[in-house]
Parts: C-alpha cells; structure tokens; sequence
C-alpha cells in the first residue's frame, strides 16, 4: 500500500534513491519499490519540482532521463555541488545527501 494522504506523498515512502557526483554535477536515480507506481513517478517527479526542492544548492540546470526498463529516474543537476570535492567548502561535497534531499518530495495525489 502506498502513502498517500489528502496532501499528496512522500517520496521516500515510495521510492529509494542513489546519488553520486561528477565536478560540480550531481547524479540521483529514483526507483519506485512497486513497479505500478512507475506511472506515477514519471508523471509527478518533474525536472521543474526536483529544480524547484534543490533551489539555492543547484544553480543550473536539472536534466531527466527515464529509465522504463529499470523503472528509474536519473536527474542530473549542474552547478550543484559548489565546484565539487576538491573546491567545495561544503560539509557534503559530494551531494551524498542529496538523496535524502530528493526522497523529501511530497507528490501531489
């Protein structure tokens, strides 16, 4: 049974995610627990939403790539990770939480 109430749905109780990092580019992958909730996650999980929860962390632009056979997002964000590892002052250079970040998304119904 999925979590879902009258505001919408936490991501994390519907998905697991996995970030990694590139320079100053983070990389997270979203993948739903069930399949059937694949739909729904490609509708809802949009470059403008995951934009909208890293603003002021990402400063450029978010890409997303749809994985059907997988059943997996992988959104790429430029410009967030503050130059990356070996410029950064960050106490997360490597965006490691950033999945975290991401699994705190509430979808809409």
């Amino acid at each position: 049974m999925n979590a879902r109430s009258e505001s919408g749905v936490l991501l994390r109780d519907i998905a697991y995610s996995r970030s990694g990092d590139k320079g100053d580019i983070s990389n997270i992958t979203v993948i739903p627990f069930d399949r059937s909730d694949w739909d729904f996650l490609v509708e809802n999980l949009t470059t403008e939403r995951v934009a909208e929860r890293f603003a002021g962390l990402v400063t450029g632009r978010v890409e997303r790539f749809e994985m059907p056979g997988l059943c997996a997002l992988n959104f790429v964000m430029y410009g967030a990770l503050d130059g990356g590892v070996s410029t950064s002052l960050r106490l997360d250079p490597h965006g490691k939480s950033y999945q975290s970040v991401m699994l705190d998304i509430v979808l809409p119904r």
